[in-house]
């Protein structure tokens, strides 16, 4: 999986967190996470805890999008063969299907062919009635690759917003309070438009909480946000939206444009969201596979956020704690985290939010120099979808000897320029596509 495996495992550390990283990214695979949450029973289907019972619909389509979109598709269409009659699905990460049609979009800048796939989502939501089943997929990554730009708003609208919210440190609920009253498809606006047939929606979680009217803005969810709180985003980020956008939420706010679809509107009566796999997923996995090998194990939390940089000072001052005084486990050891932490952009780099955290973690360790000789600590920050940020790395694996001089590793994270500084050290972590999006994986080997 990882594609500069042996470059990367130098040390027992690194082989560990590799090893780690690898357990965790391969159980939140859809192939895996479908196969464990969804089965075919007679003519009954099981999604989690839900029954359908497939004698009571006359078509059956999937539909949705995400990193992980056309692989969910794959492990539905080998569960339920030729009893699906179609549909549509927008990923960045396209694999061969039999029934379901594949739409590639771009991701995390929306693009022209993605605003096309939408509207084929769109299309074939509008076409199911009471009779038909829809089992979306919904994954992380929706948001940008099924852009649906409402009203008068363009593309260019979408992506200059878009690039502004995403540099200004937001975090993905903010973002997505203003992305979804721009969208004739995100914040419930799917599920209207699907209504009234019934929409059973696999879920898998790239967000911190789990919060359904967030993952890829909330397609299928209702949504409490509001125009109002749209504005009070851009106001608090001081994003210099475009005209047409400020336009359209100021307008909403007064209220001449509709808001998104909220908890008691009629459309979510045929609804179900199911989180089929998060970020627990993947971290129950990385510490299963660490105990395994014999190391004692500490999961710090599944919603770490805030700034990449400080995050990572934190994590190294508890690696530190382990090594130093066994508390609050012995070494050997791997501590673990999940969520999603955001990088405020003052410079104008390369790089994304699990290399900015590596950077200042390699930073930290070599600033340390109160480690006990002998003892060694690796770091490994990893979006699970194979890249971090808009760049080709997953992310970064690091250890005390990455930064071999401190001032100049400083300006790099002043300059948020953390990509190349890793590639020079041979610290970035290379996947390619994984097949999901489970959000950020954080693994330290502690010897």
């Amino acid at each position: 999986m990882i594609a500069n495996r042996d470059r990367l495992a130098a040390s027992e550390a690194r082989e560990i967190a590799l090893e780690c990283v690898e357990a965790g990214i391969e159980a939140g695979h859809p192939r895996t996470v479908v196969h464990d949450t969804v089965a075919l029973e007679g003519e009954t289907l099981r999604i989690a805890d839900a029954t359908y019972d497939l004698r009571e619909y006359d078509a059956l389509v999937v539909l949705g999008g995400g990193n992980a979109a056309a692989h969910v598709t794959v492990a539905l269409e080998a569960i339920l063969g030729d009893r699906i009659d179609g549909g549509v699905v927008v990923t960045d990460d396209p694999v061969e299907t039999e029934r379901v049609t594949v739409r590639v979009g771009d991701h995390p800048i929306p693009s022209e062919r993605g605003v096309d796939a939408a509207g084929d989502v769109l299309a074939a939501a509008a076409a199911a009635d009471g009779d038909t089943l829809v089992l979306a997929a919904i994954t992380g990554g929706g948001s940008a690759l099924m852009p649906a730009p409402a009203g008068d708003l363009s593309l260019d609208d979408l992506r200059t917003t878009t690039d502004a919210l995403l540099a200004s440190g937001a975090d993905i609920g903010d973002i997505n309070a203003v992305r979804k009253h721009l969208s004739a498809l995100k914040g419930g606006r799917l599920a209207r438009r699907a209504a009234p047939a019934t929409v059973a929606s696999l879920v898998l979680s790239d967000v911190v909480g789990n919060d359904p009217s967030v993952i890829a803005s909330g397609p299928l969810a209702p949504d409490e946000s509001t125009f109002d709180d749209a504005l009070a985003v851009c106001e608090r980020y001081e994003i210099d939206a475009p005209g047409p956008v400020q336009t359209r939420l100021e307008r909403g706010a007064a209220g001449e444009i509709a808001e998104t679809p909220g908890p008691d509107d009629a459309a979510f009566e045929t609804v179900s969201n199911h989180i089929v796999a998060d970020g627990m997923t993947t971290l129950d996995a990385a510490r299963d596979a660490a105990a395994e090998r014999g190391y004692e194990t500490l999961v710090l939390s599944s919603r770490v956020r805030g700034e990449a940089r400080d995050a990572a000072a934190t994590h190294v001052a508890i690696a530190e704690e382990v090594l130093a005084t066994g508390r609050p486990v012995a070494p050997p050891a791997v501590v673990l985290s999940g969520g999603e932490t955001t990088v405020t952009v003052r410079g104008d780099g390369t790089g994304g939010p699990n290399q900015e955290f590596a950077t200042s973690a390699a930073l930290e360790l070599a600033d340390g120099g109160d480690i006990e000789d002998g003892g060694e600590i690796a770091v490994a920050a990893v979006d699970t979808d194979g890249s971090d940020g808009a760049t080709d790395a997953a992310g970064a694996l690091v250890d005390g000897t990455t930064v071999v001089d401190s001032d100049a590793a400083r300006e790099v994270l002043a300059e948020n320029d953390a990509y190349p500084y890793l590639e020079s050290r041979d610290g970035l972590l290379f996947t390619g596509p994984t097949g999901t999006n489970l959000n950020d994986l954080r693994v330290i080997g502690i010897e």
